[in-house]
């Protein structure tokens, strides 16, 4: 990555490499927490230059080491070592400074800040709009203040305090801090900064460097003890799955009702719909109880009105939730906006699978009125769209495009012209498809058979009209779409891959999807394509119409693994390991190009967020699909059904949560297709089926 990212709940901090974020910069670097940017200056400086890089790490997800040097050669330096971290609403920045001379140095050690307080949208030249103003600049030998009043009538500040064991310290009318500080050989000393946004008058609290980096270290230290463990014989794996797990907690944040992935850094650090969702399903093997929070989020921003503005409609699951000064001025759409079509049956099928796994009905029955209005709204909107669940942009300042190929040319005949709306998306049908099977099921298991009955014929329904609609004999695959005028959109795509998680097609046409997927045209060798190289549309280096993106691969993985097909499981895995390899700290980004194999290396994707949650989950879903597993509390039943890489020959999960209880694994590999499979910990009371 050419930037430094770190975050904690709610404040996320963006650098440079070096650790500034540089006067006028243009890259958006800042600290951020609300959707507004709390620090838009942060640059070190020694007797006014600014030092060399030497190294830039995050190693753990949530810490950074930066090392700065001013140098002589052949002379000696001065070497900077900073370390920075987010706790409880605070940002900890620790500089070390040494002298590598042969002789006692004297040195301007400065530090400038400034607060802008933009909105993220300003900030990323997406929004303009009109805003506040900074009402005050305090400063003293001992801290710095910068208090903003915004045109929501909300104040904003920025509080900078420092630490030192350098005695000569003053403030400019700029906003420098600078230390005048004397080294002898191989000494040291310290600054340690406590930089803290304040929101009417709010904010976090600060601790030592020490105790802070103490309780931060704690917290992640529990949260692997609070959820499955996974090692095996491929470094790869063992890596990526390590890499995963930190990241997932790193993008966590609690709005209010409990943990929830945000999509994203740096730009999406805020709960999303469909991401969340996905996200959330994804990291069930993890811990299922970690969907709750997810769950209960997209329930309190339900839609309740039609509001063309926002694409809301009563029921609707929303899309994205932002904070800043120009939502809560109703100046954008996002407070939030409900301009997607999939996170709403999403919403449903993440509900049905939380009970697979936990046995949970009590989420059910807390949930249960926005389940109804949300099938409420899925019936609604199947009639209007002739039997199906389509989108049409109705926001001025929305998405014309609303399943998550969202991008505007995503959507295109074979002709090379883009689909008119209302637009039916093939994968959007199977969530549908998924929802109402497994809620169905849910709700026989909870005595409601009046609801369960039409649900089950409402599924079977969707199923037949599906399967006449959108099947393209010539290709043996189905449609990415329908049009306006229920025309197939003629191209092969990975979304029909999603179709198989929720078992929507027939075991015949299931193997045909599945073979498909993972012909030379689809199948990069480093994961499977969005769009066929055969199709006028694609181009390896666009967002959606050729490129390679991990979460989808991870729906894919989902359904080729629960339908059997674990042959082409273990290919994908394999392909997707060998592309971890060539990511820095071996964290899979949200899409990378989808040039073959071939070429001899995996091309990054220009511009990409990382670390990105239905990436960085991507590896959970390896290990579920490596391991077969698919648990269902209402039968009390838990099928395994192995099938590890070629790279693989051992496999051991523990303390994944299902039901009451907790089951540890070992896989071993007896030959090519043959598993040894041992459960020396089953305390959940279900019956182990091994297929």
């Amino acid at each position: 990555m050419e930037y430094s990212v770190i975050k904690e709940g709610d404040l996320f901090l963006l650098t440079d490499l070096n650790g500034d974020i540089a006067l006028d910069d243009e890259n958006g670097h800042g600290l951020y927490t609300k959707d507004t940017r709390f620090l838009s200056r942060m640059d070190v400086q020694i007797d006014g230059e600014k030092p060399a890089l030497l190294s830039s790490s995050s190693d753990k997800s949530y810490v950074a080491s930066i090392r700065l040097m001013k140098n002589e050669k052949d002379k000696g330096a001065i070497e900077i070592h900073r370390e920075r971290f987010i706790y409880d609403g605070v940002l900890y920045e620790r500089f070390i400074l040494s002298n590598y001379f042969l002789d006692a140095v004297d040195f301007d050690f400065s530090v400038s800040f400034d607060s802008d307080f933009q909105d993220m949208f300003i900030v990323r030249k997406y929004r303009t709009g009109e805003v506040g103003q900074i009402v005050e600049r305090f400063w003293s030998p001992e801290s710095i203040a910068i208090r903003y009043r915004g045109a929501d009538r909300i104040e904003r500040s920025t509080q900078i305090k420092w630490k030192t064991d350098v005695n000569d310290v003053s403030v400019d009318e700029q906003e420098n801090v600078h230390f005048k500080v004397h080294l002898d050989p191989k000494e040291e000393r310290q600054i340690c900064f406590l930089i803290t946004p304040m929101i009417d008058g709010k904010g976090g609290t600060a601790l030592t460097f020490e105790e802070g980096l103490k309780r931060l270290h704690q917290s992640y230290e529990n949260w692997v003890s609070d959820t499955a463990q996974a090692e095996s014989d491929s470094d790869l794996f063992n890596g990526l799955f390590a890499r995963g797990v930190q990241d997932l907690r790193m993008l966590l944040t609690d709005v209010g009702y409990g943990d929830t992935p945000v999509a994203g850094l740096p730009w999406f650090a805020v709960p999303f719909g469909r991401d969340s969702l996905i996200t959330s399903l994804f990291m069930l093997p993890l811990n299922p109880k970690l969907a709750q929070g997810t769950l209960r989020t997209l329930a309190a921003h339900q839609g309740t009105k039609t509001d063309p503005w926002r694409d809301e409609q009563p029921g609707k699951i929303m899309h994205e939730l932002r904070f800043g000064e120009l939502v809560n001025t109703k100046q954008s759409p996002f407070s939030p906006y409900y301009g997607t079509v999939d996170s709403t049956p999403l919403f449903l099928v993440l509900i049905s699978e939380y009970v697979r796994w936990t046995g949970d009905f009590s989420l059910v029955e807390e949930l249960q009125p926005n389940i109804e209005r949300a099938l409420a709204w899925i019936d609604q909107a199947e009639q209007a769209g002739k039997g199906f669940l389509t989108y049409h942009q109705e926001a001025e300042k929305g998405f014309p495009n609303q399943g998550w190929k969202d991008s505007a040319n995503s959507i295109v005949h074979e002709s090379g012209h883009y689909a008119a709306s209302p637009i039916a998306l093939s994968e959007v049908q199977g969530y549908v498809y998924h929802a109402k099977k497994g809620l169905a099921a849910v709700y026989r298991a909870m005595g409601q058979t009046d609801r369960a009955e039409p649900l089950e014929t409402q599924a079977a329904q969707l199923k037949s009209r599906f399967e006449e609609a959108f099947w393209m004999e010539d290709e043996q695959f189905y449609a990415i779409a329908l049009d306006k005028d229920q025309n197939k959109v003629h191209s092969v795509t990975s979304n029909p891959g999603h179709l198989l998680m929720g078992e929507l097609p027939s075991s015949e046409r299931a193997a045909s999807v599945a073979k498909r997927l993972l012909r030379q045209d689809m199948f990069s060798g480093f994961g499977i394509r969005t769009m066929s190289t055969d199709d006028i549309g694609y181009y390896p280096m666009s967002y959606h119409n050729g490129s390679v993106w991990p979460h989808d691969n991870g729906m894919i993985l989902l359904g080729l693994s629960r339908m059997g097909f674990k042959e082409e499981a273990s290919r994908v895995i394999s392909a997707l390991l060998d592309a971890s390899s060539a990511f820095e700290y071996q964290r899979l980004p949200e899409l990378f190009c989808g040039h073959g194999a071939d070429v001899g290396y995996l091309v990054q994707y220009p511009t990409t967020c990382s670390p990105q949650a239905w990436a960085a989950a991507t590896s959970i879903v390896f290990l579920q699909a490596m391991l077969g597993i698919e648990p269902d509390a209402l039968t009390k039943t838990i099928k395994l059904g192995p099938a590890l890489p070629e790279s693989m020959n051992e496999l051991t999960a523990r303390d994944i949560r299902i039901g009451e209880g907790v089951i540890s694994i070992n896989v071993t590999r007896t030959g090519k297709d043959s598993y040894k499979v041992e459960v020396p910990v089953n305390t959940t009371g279900f019956e182990i089926v091994v297929v």
